[in-house]
């Protein structure tokens, strides 16, 4: 397990050096298990992710125990509980305050088939969750309804959370999320633009299977 805790401070440590996330903004998990008990390894609250050790690393079950001795996780995680419950195939999770999807998160506005690449996320567009109190239940019921048949969205008010099949893939993930907010953003200064159909997003969704198969 010590490899799974590495990969958290790694992954933590690119929101940094990657300006994903700045200073102790954003958060990271893995799905794990500990003495035959379900659940996740979550960056801890409050600490700089450049002095993170594996010992910081907090372990929480999937019932939301975990031991105050060892760590106290991240404020939210609740929301990392609530989709790893939910999501079976949710194997990491990362949550970041990026810049520009924090700033159309603002906005609490989803984002439409501006772009294909939009159907990353899993769908004909990418859900932004009404506001909520950082580390609620509220918040984590949001999320979950704004990532149903989703891997990704944005959280109103707030950033971005997108999830995966590793913290590799579920990084890049957000990284493309950023980028599209990004895109978008600057679409918006132009005008309005114009959006790709439903039947369109089918097909590139289609597409998008098939091409992650290969």
């Amino acid at each position: 397990m010590s490899k799974l805790r590495s990969q958290v401070i790694k992954y933590s440590k690119k929101l940094n050096s990657t300006n994903l996330s700045a200073l102790r903004s954003g958060n990271i998990s893995v799905r794990a298990e500990e003495k035959n008990i379900n659940g996740f390894y979550i960056t801890p609250s409050g600490m700089k992710y450049s002095s993170l050790k594996p010992k910081d690393i907090v372990f929480v079950s999937l019932k939301g125990r975990f031991d105050k001795k060892k760590g106290i996780p991240s404020s939210e995680w609740r929301f990392h509980q609530d989709i790893y419950v939910n999501k079976k195939y949710a194997k990491a999770i990362v949550h970041a305050h990026s810049t520009c999807a924090t700033a159309v998160s603002s906005h609490q506005k989803s984002i439409p088939a501006f772009h294909y690449m939009v159907g990353v996320a899993g769908g004909e567009d990418i859900k932004c969750t009404k506001y909520a109190t950082f580390g609620t239940r509220k918040l984590s019921k949001n999320i979950l309804s704004a990532l149903n048949n989703r891997s990704a969205c944005l959280i109103g008010n707030h950033g971005q959370i997108a999830f995966g099949e590793n913290l590799e893939k579920s990084f890049e993930l957000a990284q493309e999320i950023e980028n599209i907010c990004h895109q978008y953003i600057n679409a918006l200064r132009i005008g309005i633009p114009k959006i790709l159909s439903t039947k369109e997003m089918k097909i590139v969704l289609e597409k998008m299977k098939n091409y992650k198969r290969e």
